[in-house]
């Protein structure tokens, strides 16, 4: 997935400040949650993108629905509201959550299978290409793909490692055919 540059500036920004605070966890958890809600409730979004609303009762709204979440979050939400820049808001959650992922030796990582993985599995999958990559550990969101056929695809970064079934099918036709 390709994220500005804009996303980054203010995620690294954000998440050199929840350093600073010993908040990377809490402000990427907060991240997680608020991106759950936009994608939830997109009208949140399309309301927060509105030039008809002041931006004054834009953080105003934000200030009441986000009372519990980190005041990093809440400030980073107000500078995007003056900059009219909220549609980067899931590229920087994105990319803080890549760089707290990074922080703690871990990345992120796709598996695309034909069922859902156990915990055991998803432990071995993560030792496994951990490993490949350099990385302790991988976080793993795993997306079920009935046409795999069998095995399993794993997405960290750029890199795509695929043992399916279907890939190794479309080789063998490839090979036969020419």
């Amino acid at each position: 997935m390709s994220r500005s540059t804009i996303a980054n500036r203010y995620a690294q920004a954000l998440f050199q400040l929840a350093q600073q605070q010993n908040a990377v966890a809490e402000v990427n958890a907060d991240l997680k949650e608020l991106v759950k809600a936009l994608e939830a409730t997109p009208e949140l979004l399309a309301l927060l993108q509105a030039p008809k609303i002041s931006a004054a009762n834009k953080k105003a709204m934000l200030a009441n629905i986000l009372s519990s979440a980190h005041v990093a979050i809440v400030n980073t939400l107000n500078v995007l509201i003056d900059t009219k820049r909220m549609n980067e808001l899931q590229n920087i959650a994105s990319e803080f959550r890549d760089l707290a992922a990074a922080s703690e030796g871990s990345a992120q990582a796709t598996v695309y299978s034909t069922r859902a993985l156990t915990d055991e599995e998803r432990a071995e999958v993560s030792a496994s290409f951990g490993q490949l990559v350099g990385k302790e550990k991988l976080e793993i969101t795993n997306l079920i793909e009935p046409s795999l056929i069998g095995g399993i695809r794993v997405q960290i970064g750029n890199y795509i490692y695929d043992s399916t079934v279907a890939s190794k099918l479309e080789g063998l036709k490839r090979t036969l055919v020419g």
